[in-house]
């Protein structure tokens, strides 16, 4: 089965990486199964945002006693790099988890113009480091 973004967490995506700029944006996925229903930004507590994310650990742990409450899983994380590639950094690589999540990075398409179209790529971060995901944006 596909992996699928709604639209609806694109656009959040996409709305969290232009507001945030030139710092970075983070944020939950949440839905169930291969489907991100749901990106829910979150607070960017790294102590240099310019460079960095760290999710809210309060907001992490809030969506997974909500997941086990009956709510949405945690299927994985989103960040941006305004000034970078919407790829995993070597930062990335070394902070990684390898714990299955999938990680949405997004990038601008054009260098430094935070108002154009912003590329986002899906990873998969499995016990052997990252793997490009493919997949589909569906309505919702």
């Amino acid at each position: 089965m596909p992996f699928e973004i709604a639209s609806s967490a694109i656009a959040t995506m996409t709305v969290a990486a232009r507001d945030a700029c030139p710092d970075e944006a983070c944020g939950l996925l949440l839905g169930c199964g291969t489907r991100v229903e749901t990106a829910v930004r979150t607070a960017n507590v790294a102590a240099d945002p310019a460079r960095h994310f760290e999710i809210d650990p309060a907001a992490l742990i809030a969506a997974h006693k909500a997941a086990r409450a009956g709510g949405p899983d945690v299927l994985g994380y989103f960040h941006t790099h305004p000034n970078g590639l919407a790829r995993p950094s070597s930062t990335d690589a070394a902070s990684a988890a390898h714990d299955g999540k999938v990680w949405a990075i997004a990038a601008p398409l054009s260098d430094g113009q935070r108002d154009k179209p912003w590329a986002i790529t899906c990873w998969h971060d499995g016990p052997n480091g990252f793997e490009a995901l493919s997949y589909a944006v569906i309505a919702g």
